[in-house]
């Protein structure tokens, strides 16, 4: 059954005592819900990996899997993995990142813009860098482009700041999968250059 949409109202038909009466019936409109985890997910990073220091125009460096698909960007950079993902997106900013702001800013731009984010933790960290800001959520993975297969994945998001920029690091793989120790690694690679 295709979706209506909420634009249009959706007209049932009751037939009372015999006669057919039209009456409108308003239709919700659909967000997308949170996709359950596989049972055995995709997206291990092994612990046998080998992981290059990759260096950016944009001023930073971070350790990164060998072998990655990457995508270099005058922000930033892309590598990914299947389902597994590290961005980074250097940008302007007034002032270094607070929890508190991340909730009021950055928690409302990932629900505008994702899919079905779930946020559980937004916190201060201090890691080799400095002071980061950690958000920690669930989200769907965008439809794979030949089976429109999507799954659940967990994302770590670290707002690094120093001197009017700030980078923020995003670690995605699919929920379930063990990257923790991994995801530490990269993280606590990440300098500024």
């Amino acid at each position: 059954m295709r979706p209506i949409s909420p634009l249009h109202l959706a007209v049932a038909l009751v037939v009372l005592a015999g006669n057919a009466v039209l009456i409108p019936v308003p239709v919700a409109t659909a967000q997308e819900q949170p996709i359950t985890p596989e049972a055995n997910p995709p997206g291990d990073i092994p612990d046998s990996q080998v992981f290059v220091t990759y260096a950016s125009p944009a001023g930073f460096a971070i350790k990164v899997p060998e072998g990655w698909a990457m995508t270099e960007r005058p922000d930033g950079a892309r590598f990914t993995d299947k389902y597994n993902s590290i961005d980074i997106l250097v940008a302007p900013a007034a002032s270094a990142p607070t929890p508190a702001r991340a909730r009021k800013e950055e928690a409302v731009i990932l629900a505008k813009n994702g899919r079905a984010i779930r946020i559980s933790a937004i916190r201060q960290v201090t890691l080799p860098a400095g002071p980061a800001v950690l958000i920690i959520y669930t989200s769907n993975s965008e439809p794979n482009a030949v089976t429109d297969k999507q799954i659940r994945l967990e994302n770590n998001r670290y707002l690094f700041y120093r001197e009017g920029r700030e980078a923020a690091l995003s670690l995605s793989a699919p929920a379930g999968a063990d990257n923790a120790d991994q995801w530490q690694l990269m993280a606590n690679s990440f300098r500024w250059k």
